[in-house]
Formats: structure tokens, sequence, C-alpha cells
């Protein structure tokens, strides 16, 4: 009963880590934190070198994980170490699918063609058409708006 309330709770910490990275990608990133993520928005041949300072967002990431599971093997709160793992999995799905799959910083899988890694490329193409903070779209990364299930030229009619 216990590995199955452990699943539980990590399955739920990674769907919650989705909602995380919308609101803190909409509030703080394009929000007080702006210099920070700016770099990310700007094409590739502006950019110096490999990394961008938006890669400090992996650190403020890792630190509630990390916490979690420092607390979880040394308190009697166990389950934190499961909330840890969770903020884990989803930090690696999203390295996958965020820096591996769409920007392609590392030259893996690039081949996925389906209905729903197509839509992830819409929804993230339409974030970054915007180059400043203000006025964006789509700042979750798993989960996306309908509209990006269809090709580009059916938005407008949607509108319509």
């Amino acid at each position: 009963m216990n590995a199955l309330i452990y699943v539980l709770i990590t399955l739920a910490a990674i769907v919650a880590m989705e909602f995380m990275a919308w609101f803190t990608h909409k509030y703080v990133m394009h929000g007080f934190l702006w210099n920070w993520h700016e770099d990310h928005h700007k094409p590739h041949h502006h950019k110096d070198g490999f990394f961008e300072k938006n890669d400090l967002f992996f650190l403020v990431f890792a630190i509630p994980s990390a916490l979690c599971y420092i607390l979880g093997l040394s308190t009697p709160h166990f389950w934190l170490l499961f909330v840890g793992i969770g903020i884990s999995i989803y930090g690696l799905i999203y390295f996958l699918i965020h820096d591996v799959y769409i920007h392609q910083r590392f030259k893996w899988f690039r081949q996925l063609d389906n209905t729903y890694s197509r839509a992830i490329l819409r929804a993230h193409g339409a974030h970054h058409a915007k180059q400043d903070k203000e006025d964006g779209e789509s700042f979750g990364l798993l989960v996306v708006n309908p509209k990006y299930f269809k090709k580009r030229r059916e938005w407008a009619k949607q509108k319509a």
C-alpha cells in the first residue's frame, strides 16, 4: 500500500510541476527575472557560447527537489523524498523536450513526428515569436492549447 501512495505522490509532483513551470515562466521569467530569461528569446546567432543566463533556472528548480530529497531521507517525512523524485522526473522531461527536442541544444531524437510533438513545437514557436517579455502566450510545456494541434493556417479560421 505504501508503494502505491509513493507512486501517486511522485505522479502528483510531476503534474504539479507543469503548473509551477507555467506559473514561474509567466510571472517570474517574464516578470522580475526577465534579465535571466531574455537571452533565451534571442535568436541563436546573437548568443555567445553554449550556455544562457536562462540556464540558471535549472538551479532554481533543483533546490526544492534537493531539499525534498534531504528532508525525506533525514526526517520522519519520508513522503517528501517522492516529491523530490517527482520534481526530478519533471526536470528530466523538461530538459529532454525543451532543450533537446525543441531547441536542439543536443542532437538527439530530432525525428519525433506525431500530433502531440508537433503541437508542442507550434506552441513553443508561438511563445518565441515574441522576443520581449510582454504579451506572450503558451507558457507551459506539456499542456498546450488545443489550437496548436491544428495547422497554423487553421488558427485564424478558429478565431473567426
